[in-house]
């Protein structure tokens, strides 16, 4: 009796409301309508159409309607609630989003799933579905695509029922709860891509979804596509990732200053990210205290986890101590090609070249960088090899700060322009002569889309051993290299330097124009 009265009472508002008003008018009012009443909007969702509930969500949230709000996650219609999206601008008060949460924790406790109610991943992150809202609330595309709901709907993935008919009752499965997290020193914080809140709501959201995590275990899981880790005491890492579903993480950031023994400590949890596909540690650095048998054990203990990365396609590997002698190591652990290597700011040996040339996983390469790596008395030959191996993938190459000499890029140079693929290259920071820089340019006019190159300051260009850049000099080469490029048909490809002032550090860039540190601007 009470469904019908209702269903009545919808009828009489809806059919008050003029014929001739615009679909996005009607929805408007049809959502002002349902707001002025908690009690009957809440005691209508089973009967309200699944074209309602987004704006009325939306409308519900901006007026935080707690209540209301409470109720429609109790009783979604699609398998994704893109909650994240909507909180991108606005912040909601606490009680609010606590308001959601417990809603959905309301379901979980029961033994089976409303008729109506289909969710399965609640999306906290602000960069995805960004078009969900727009579109329901037919502000970005003609309301008629109502009529078409499976095609607006952000399903994360498909999954099946089991012989059931769409109208019975079903057993309730897991909720997956979707954020980015980024674990810092003092603070446990969701990262940009997952919400918009203070700092502070942040630390308590996250508590908040683990304390829900551990009570509804097995029924709410905890998934992370970007994990990114700063400074956190290790047993902190390990709680919160314990309620994580590791297998969720696409893509790792280990900002942290570690010694080996921590980063030993750390592999585990790596290797449990099967579908890992982009992978960033910076600054592990090996400790005097540590005996050799300790070492070479956590080495082995992190290395040996890349034969369960199946997926990675990007590693990057900044200032860590102990690749030196040891990269062949890692190398044989890879299960897939890698797109990107970086390998910056790290002690390699001859061998690690070597190896690294013939690795089979490393010759299908988009980017490549070894900025930072001293390569001034090792052999051009395996550079040689490995850029010959990529030649028809290789898109972006950093070269910076390797020490290579006119020697050693001469051997390099022939590989170097057969590398058709080639977009930017960059190895500023070397001691190269202006007889080497007009070589490179002519071997590599013919590269059609090699559109940006920054090279280092020729040698002709400084006043003394000591580096002292005559930027007049360097005016003057930079400008035959530019008639140069004029010449050979290619006046757009961008050449430009950038060099290291001696005394601050800071660079000098030029290009058109020089843009100069500040020592040689005040002289």
């Amino acid at each position: 009796m009470q469904r019908r009265e209702v269903r009545c009472s919808l009828r009489s508002r809806f059919f008050n409301m003029s014929m001739w008003t615009s679909p996005r008018r009607l929805l408007e009012l049809a959502v002002q309508s349902l707001l002025r009443s908690e009690a009957l909007t809440i005691t209508a969702l089973e009967e309200l159409p699944r074209e309602l509930f987004p704006p009325l969500f939306t409308a519900a949230f901006t007026g935080r309607h707690s209540k209301i709000l409470k109720a429609m996650v109790q009783a979604w219609p699609f398998a994704c609630l893109p909650l994240g999206s909507l909180m991108k601008e606005e912040q909601p008060p606490w009680e609010v989003f606590q308001a959601m949460l417990d809603g959905l924790d309301v379901l979980l406790a029961q033994k089976v799933r409303p008729r109506r109610w289909k969710l399965q991943v609640l999306d906290l992150r602000t960069n995805a579905h960004q078009d969900f809202w727009p579109i329901w609330s037919g502000t970005r595309v003609s309301v008629c695509s109502l009529l078409e709901p499976e095609a607006a709907q952000p399903m994360r993935k498909k999954r099946k029922v089991d012989g059931s008919s769409m109208g019975a009752v079903q057993p309730l499965g897991p909720v997956e709860v979707l954020v980015n997290l980024s674990l810092k020193e003092g603070t446990m914080s969701l990262k940009e891509g997952a919400m918009s809140l203070k700092e502070d709501a942040q630390d308590a959201l996250l508590k908040y979804l683990i304390e829900k995590v551990k009570k509804r275990k097995g029924l709410l899981h905890l998934c992370c596509q970007k994990l990114s880790i700063f400074a956190m005491p290790m047993q902190n890492i390990k709680m919160i990732l314990k309620m994580v579903q590791l297998d969720s993480v696409e893509d790792l950031e280990v900002n942290c200053t570690w010694k080996l023994s921590t980063l030993g400590k750390f592999s585990p949890h790596l290797g449990q990210m099967s579908n890992l596909r982009r992978l960033l540690i910076s600054h592990i650095h090996m400790s005097s205290y540590t005996s050799s048998e300790k070492e070479e054990q956590c080495i082995t203990q992190f290395t040996s986890q890349f034969l369960s990365l199946n997926h990675l396609q990007v590693l990057y590997l900044d200032s860590i101590s102990f690749l030196k002698g040891r990269l062949d190591q890692m190398l044989r652990c890879l299960k897939s090609p890698l797109e990107t290597l970086s390998l910056t700011n790290c002690l390699l040996s001859e061998a690690d070249l070597i190896h690294l040339s013939q690795c089979s996983n490393v010759s299908q390469l988009n980017n490549l960088s070894l900025s930072g790596v001293t390569l001034t008395n090792i052999s051009p030959e395996p550079l040689q090899v490995l850029l010959e191996r990529n030649s028809t993938t290789l898109q972006d190459l950093d070269l910076d700060e390797c020490g290579i000499m006119d020697s050693q890029f001469m051997v390099i140079l022939p590989a170097l322009s057969h590398c058709s693929q080639l977009k930017t290259f960059s190895f500023s920071e070397n001691p190269i002569s202006m007889f080497v820089l007009e070589d490179l340019l002519r071997r590599t006019i013919g590269l059609s889309k090699l559109s940006h190159v920054l090279y280092p300051a020729p040698l002709e260009s400084y006043e003394d051993v000591g580096g002292t850049l005559h930027v007049g000099r360097l005016v003057y080469l930079h400008t035959k290299l530019r008639q140069m490029l004029h010449e050979l048909g290619r006046p757009g490809m961008i050449w430009f330097s950038a060099n290291p002032c001696p005394r601050c550090g800071d660079r000098t860039f030029y290009d058109l124009e020089p843009i100069l540190c500040p020592c040689l601007m005040r002289a």
